[in-house]
């Protein structure tokens, strides 16, 4: 992280699904207007804390969710649609500091980085926190519309038992199709 960045005026960005085999990726940016205790990486709070902590964001901060679906991701790759998801965060937010959670910034400029950021700066917390429950949101509606995958435990992730739904289902409408899944997409061969 730059040394100039004005912690006042700091959007911090964070995503939630960049790795699951099924639906959307979220990217979240939060200017907080006032403190809000709690915070950190949504990985290392339980559920109902994330959605204690959610409207506080809400009401306290400005904020920008974008929603990328997994047709988009198949088409332009998730680099693209980090980089996509991380310059309309940057244009509804405008002209401040921005700090993305991580080591890359996928192409975007004016932006810094910092590894673990969601655990260590609010905003990036706060921005982890939006971003991980709009996404658990999500896939909690499609759990009622594809209840044959359990979306509403794993989230869309590759977990044994996601895996075993598409070995006896196949991929659902918003799995993505771009990425492999080798229990499904290569032959096993037997010696």
């Amino acid at each position: 992280m730059s040394q100039d960045i004005d912690l006042k005026s700091l959007c911090g960005i964070d995503e939630a699904g960049r790795g699951p085999i099924a639906g959307p990726l979220v990217i979240a940016g939060v200017v907080l207007l006032s403190s809000i205790d709690g915070l950190r990486d949504s990985k290392r709070l339980t559920q109902k804390s994330r959605e204690r902590l959610y409207p506080k964001i809400i009401s306290a901060s400005k904020y920008h969710i974008v929603t990328i679906s997994h047709t988009d991701i198949d088409r332009y790759g998730i680099s693209k649609s980090l980089n996509y998801g991380i310059r309309e965060i940057m244009r509804a937010m405008g002209k401040i500091s921005y700090l993305f959670d991580g080591n890359s910034t996928f192409g975007v400029g004016g932006i810094d980085t910092m590894v673990k950021a969601d655990d260590k700066i609010d905003e990036v917390s706060a921005a982890s926190i939006l971003a991980k429950v709009t996404r658990d949101r999500i896939m909690d509606s499609y759990a009622i519309e594809y209840p044959e995958y359990g979306f509403e435990r794993h989230k869309g992730y590759g977990t044994v038992a996601h895996i075993e739904a598409l070995k006896i289902y196949g991929r659902s409408p918003i799995h993505r199709k771009s990425f492999r899944v080798k229990a499904i997409d290569e032959p096993t061969l037997f010696v």
